[in-house]
């Protein structure tokens, strides 16, 4: 965002306005070139002659008005109304609002005869408006003025075929933020929300009368305006409503979904009125842009999404998607726009900018060299955490969290402060080791400058690196705290308490699988895949294996396998609206059943969701508390021990455990609720034990102690070992959804798979699931994605780790760089094909290891 700041800068100050219209450069007119264009006006038209003082600025303008009566002007146009200047005077504009004040420098009717007087008028207006004028054309009816819209002349920016006239550039022009900037289509987005026919007509064997069309499927019984109207334009343009759509020629359906164009039909039946009894004739607006007109025109959030579920996000076909108004679009740079330059990644806009100065006139290279500097600054710190692959405009909601930790990192880089202490939570994660040394290389520069640098990681070159190592546990939750270790990494390796020493030692390690899977012989083929830096590839993913995807950062492994891969798959099998990434087509679908992305997504977004809940465990140990004899005498049912319904639950904090209050506008605070003590429960329900236990207790257990407490109960032992299996023994059953990390989500996630029984047919897709890991806890997650393999199922991962690559069956490596310079197959085969590949960065690694 630092970086667009000063683009935008640089834009207004040096950039060259083109037409959008015709493409041709956009120079300033002359008073002869606007007086010859308003000479063209229908003869006699009134206009009046402005010049532009104040463009939504704030304030109450007194001085302002003062300045233009001294200049000896008598009338202005505030806000678009045009007036006394003694009027305007007294009329205490609100100092909180943006105004806009324009100076009445004339008034006339536009003729030959008045040539002069109009070049006059305009060199005023021009002196005036610093280079700026603006005509209004006027109609007189009675007493009443209609104003129209205002012609903008520019003797410093006008299309020379007089296509469009632009005010002075400014920074926020380039801006899809500010209504100045922004295209007034879709409000600078560059997507908008459109109603669309398959949505609406989902099945085309429905006749309209069996309610095909699906929003007014619910109201269209005989007696229904709907279903009289759609009878009516049938009749009049020869279509039976007992068709099946799919059979109806594409003109009904056109007229169906779009409308009768103005075109009134007669509506059968009567309305009645005061007068009377009659038939209806009226213009059917179509199915689409009834449900546009009403989305936009409704109150009502209940309203607007039942209409959103038939629409989809697509591109705005106003301005492509580009965000800016045209006018905008079109102002260059060495031949760039603003929006194609900020679309290129890192690495390409780094040497677009350190070559611009070599085009620039000596004028704008003055102008442009501060700026420049900045620029290049910011973009070096960018380069050097590893983020060469980036666009500038990617959206700050697709980055991964140790994307965004290393943008702010390298802000604080350029900041240049000393005697500061940083804190960073695992800045490797989504990294390449090959991008590794790079962030390492950044780290220690931090440290040099005189600054404490404070690491959390699992990666064991990270840990090597160090100076000071502190090693935490010896276990993790209840297990863990102490103190293990501390030291450099050498000293930390002759520590015999540490697990994290053991491993660095070689004395614990993952071990390389004898032998890899031959899978079933089946395969998914995804075909001409060519999404954002995709380059058009075809690959194949062998069925029935441990899989795993590899590349640098920014190679294209998300796009392949989230954007393109899951989306489809989702769409075949789940019918989701979200369209897939750019490809042909996907071959071998019918070999599997599913497709389950265990992904890093919260399971839940407030206190009442928690591991117990999301993997299905609550349910059955709520029927377990039920079924004592003491709630059996009390009538007590399940629901009376669940926290989210009235009955068992406390009142005072509705089953939450805590209190929020509302901070305005700081963070909202959370307090133990005074009636349960956060135990959720009133007393009533916490008067039935289980084996000397609460409810509540069994949600304060670890779920290794509740392993042990449920041993002899096999629907809830079971789905606990899978717990435990993944790596959460010391995770507590009620733990807040909102306190676990992404890697502990992922892991509920496949537990919560295993569980189920197993198809042997689907397919499981993972994004990075070593991240937050110890090696340990690797050496664990690689067990239990076997385990999914080896019932038949395919486990596809996309990852960095080497010690989860070096295990995997099969790798589909692409690269072979980030961004524009990624986007190919480099290898696929497994890991000892891949070591024989030179131009593979993760065979060069995986080399040294194997």
């Amino acid at each position: 965002t630092e970086i667009y700041d000063y683009m935008r800068l640089l834009w207004a100050r040096i950039g060259i306005p083109h037409c959008p219209v015709c493409g041709k450069r956009i120079q300033g007119q002359t008073i002869h070139a606007m007086v010859e264009q308003i000479l063209t006006f229908k003869p006699a038209t009134k206009i009046i002659i402005l010049a532009p003082f104040i463009k939504d600025q704030k304030g109450e303008h007194r001085v302002i008005f003062e300045q233009i009566k001294k200049a000896g002007f008598a009338r202005v146009r505030v806000d678009n109304t045009v007036m006394d200047l003694n009027e305007a005077q007294n009329l205490n504009l609100d100092k909180q609002k943006k105004h806009s004040i324009d100076v009445v420098v004339d008034r006339l009717t536009v003729s030959v005869e008045d040539k002069g007087r109009l070049s006059e008028s305009l060199e005023k207006a021009l002196n005036l408006g610093e280079g700026m004028a603006k005509v209004m054309k006027i109609d007189t009816d009675g007493k009443t003025e209609k104003h129209g819209l205002d012609i903008l002349f520019s003797q410093n920016f006008a299309c020379p075929d007089g296509h469009i006239q632009l005010a002075e550039l400014d920074p926020r022009d380039f801006s899809f933020n500010s209504p100045h900037g922004a295209c007034p289509e879709c409000k600078g987005l560059g997507t908008k929300l459109t109603v669309e026919p398959d949505l609406v007509i989902p099945n085309q064997r429905l006749t309209l009368a069996e309610g095909a069309v699906r929003p007014w499927s619910k109201t269209t019984s005989r007696l229904s305006w709907y279903s009289r109207i759609m009878e009516a334009v049938a009749k009049e343009y020869g279509f039976s409503m007992n068709t099946p759509v799919k059979d109806l020629p594409k003109k009904f359906v056109d007229i169906i979904l779009h409308g009768t164009d103005g075109k009134k039909v007669k509506v059968a039946g009567e309305f009645a009125t005061r007068e009377g009894a009659f038939e209806m004739m009226t213009a059917f607006e179509g199915v689409i842009p009834n449900l546009e007109r009403r989305y936009k025109e409704t109150d009502s959030e209940y309203m607007r999404g039942e209409i959103e579920n038939y629409m989809r996000i697509r591109q705005c076909q106003s301005c492509k998607g580009l965000r800016l108004k045209p006018e905008v679009l079109g102002v260059l740079i060495g031949g760039k726009g603003i929006v194609e330059v900020s679309g290129m990644n890192i690495e390409t806009v780094s040497d677009f900018f350190k070559n611009l100065s070599k085009v620039l006139n000596q004028k704008d290279a003055t102008i442009a060299k501060q700026v420049l500097k900045e620029i290049n600054a910011r973009l070096s710190f960018l380069l050097n955490v590893g983020l060469s692959y980036l666009s500038l405009d990617r959206s700050a909601d697709t980055l991964s969290g140790g994307e965004a930790q290393r943008i702010r990192l390298a802000t604080q880089i350029g900041s240049g402060l000393t005697g500061v202490l940083y804190i960073l939570d695992e800045p490797s994660i989504g990294l390449h080791q090959r991008d590794n040394q790079k962030l390492l290389q950044t780290l220690k520069d931090l440290r040099d400058l005189g600054n404490t640098v404070i690491v959390v990681e699992h990666d064991e070159e990270t840990i090597r690196e160090a100076d000071w190592v502190v090693d935490i546990g010896p276990g993790a939750g209840k297990h863990g705290g102490e103190l293990v270790g501390e030291g450099t990494p050498k000293d930390i390796e002759k520590n015999t308490k540490s697990l994290t020493g053991q491993y660095l030692a070689g004395k614990e390690f993952i071990e390389v699988p004898k032998r890899r899977r031959p899978g079933n012989g089946r395969k998914l083929s995804i075909l001409g895949a060519a999404e954002f830096n995709l380059k058009d590839i075809n690959v194949d993913i062998p069925l029935g294996k441990f899989v795993c995807v590899t590349g640098v950062s920014g190679s294209g492994k998300s796009t392949l396998f989230h954007d393109i891969l899951a989306r489809a798959l989702y769409k075949y099998f789940y019918n989701s609206k979200e369209e897939p990434g750019k490809h042909k087509k996907i071959l071998g679908v019918e070999h599997i059943d599913k497709i389950i992305n265990i992904d890093q997504s919260p399971i839940g977004r407030t206190p009442r969701s928690n591991p117990a809940t999301y993997t299905g465990l609550f349910t059955p140990i709520r029927d377990l508390f039920a079924s004592t004899k003491e709630a059996q005498m009390r009538g007590y049912q399940a629901g009376r021990f669940s926290f989210n319904v009235k009955g068992g639950r406390c009142e005072k904090c509705a089953g939450d455990g805590v209190i929020q209050v509302e901070m305005n506008f700081l963070p909202d605070v959370y307090i133990t609720c005074e009636e349960c003590h956060g135990k959720r429960y009133n007393a009533q329900a916490l008067e039935i034990h289980y084996k000397d236990k609460t409810i509540s207790d069994v949600l304060e257990m670890t779920v290794d102690e509740a392993k042990i407490f449920f041993i002899n109960l096999p629907q809830i032992h079971k789905k606990l070992e899978t717990l435990s299996q993944v790596g959460l023994g010391y995770m507590r059953l009620g733990q807040n959804a909102t306190t676990l990390s992404g890697g502990e989500a992922q892991r509920i996630k496949l537990a919560s798979e295993l569980s189920r029984a197993s198809t042997g047919s689907t397919l499981y897709l993972l994004d990075e699931p070593t991240t937050g890991l110890h090696f340990a806890d690797v050496k664990r997650l690689i067990q239990v994605l076997n385990k999914l393999v080896d019932k038949g199922n395919s486990v596809v991962v996309i990852e960095h780790n080497l010690d989860m690559i070096k295990t995997a069956d099969w790798i589909i490596d692409l690269g072979p760089e980030g961004g524009d310079k990624g986007g190919k197959l480099v290898a696929f085969g497994t890991p000892e094909d891949i070591t024989k590949v030179k131009a593979s960065f993760t065979g060069q690694y995986l080399k040294k290891i194997l």
